[in-house]
């Protein structure tokens, strides 16, 4: 049996899934998309094509296999993208957590069977119904727990708000001896440039004390106040809106000193490696259409 262990963000990598481009179908139509961001290169004609992203994602992979980690991928199902395996479910401490997403989704989890057959059943937990909760919004980092929600009345109305306080609530009695903390989100169904997806649309920890921070993806100023504070203004990497935009903070963590990045993101990998981390670049650029990047398309399930 599979032993997951996830405490935080940025311990040693040892397994993780990584999501598929390969059988990703054709353009959707703009009604069928999930996020501003597609709709935009929908209508664009710039949507990403199927055999690009199959090599965006292959060099990911080959990443992995340079830091000797177990690398799983979903079962290849025709039409259907599968790319953001972080989605569909999470791991905090030793417990695989499903997400409650999009019904349109629910596939992408029984793509998964192959590894979640190696886990124990015990250790595979299933909310209940009215907690929604996707993995991009959940971040363990030691005693915490944060969290990325919407808790609008408007809620319903947003295609963008995929994590509810029902979730939080769920996650924090799951969990007694951390503290949960949530994030309201900005949420914007029209300009990609006024949404956060998921909380790590616009915050991630990385190293053993540093952040990638974007202040307009805060509902509430004082909660990315918390965070300022938290890591402290001196460990922080704050994003603009256009480096937001491109995700710039959807980077992803094979340890505390090695980081995967993005090739155009030179504004944060140079200051990455100015703080001592290694970087190791991709072009992860045609993904990134669909407003998701790296962690959005890893779920990882065993760290040191």
């Amino acid at each position: 049996m599979m032993k997951l262990n996830i405490q935080n963000e940025t311990s040693r990598l040892r397994s993780v899934i990584l999501g598929i481009a390969k059988g990703n179908g054709p353009i959707p139509k703009v009604e069928d998309a999930y996020d501003p961001k597609s709709i935009q290169h929908i209508k664009a004609g710039t949507y990403p094509l199927e055999e690009d992203m199959i090599k965006e994602m292959d060099a990911v992979a080959k990443v992995f296999d340079k830091y000797n980690v177990t690398v799983y991928r979903p079962q290849t199902i025709d039409d259907y993208n599968q790319i953001f395996s972080r989605d569909i479910a999470f791991v905090i401490e030793d417990k695989l957590i499903k997400a409650n997403i999009l019904p349109d989704r629910e596939r992408e989890y029984e793509a998964i069977q192959h590894v979640l057959g190696q886990i124990d059943s015990k250790d595979i937990i299933v909310l209940p119904e009215e907690c929604h909760v996707e993995g991009g919004d959940v971040m363990p980092w030691n005693d915490y727990v944060f969290i990325g929600t919407y808790s609008g009345e408007d809620y319903a109305d947003y295609i963008t708000a995929r994590t509810n306080m029902d979730a939080v609530i769920a996650i924090q009695e799951l969990f007694p001896d951390k503290t949960v903390k949530a994030f309201e989100l900005r949420k914007s169904n029209t300009d990609p440039k006024d949404n956060a997806l998921h909380l790590d649309c616009c915050f991630q920890p990385i190293g053993t004390d540093k952040a990638i921070l974007h202040k307009n993806g805060f509902l509430v100023e004082s909660e990315y106040e918390w965070l300022v504070n938290f890591f402290g203004k001196e460990n922080i990497f704050e994003i603009n809106k256009e480096e937001m935009y491109n995700m710039n903070s959807n980077v992803f963590s094979i340890s505390e000193d090695v980081i995967i990045s993005e090739q155009n993101f030179t504004r944060l990998n140079t200051w990455l490696r100015n703080n001592d981390f290694t970087v190791e670049e991709v072009l992860y650029s045609e993904i990134a259409k669909q407003e998701g990047l790296l962690r959005c398309s890893t779920m990882p399930l065993i760290r040191d």
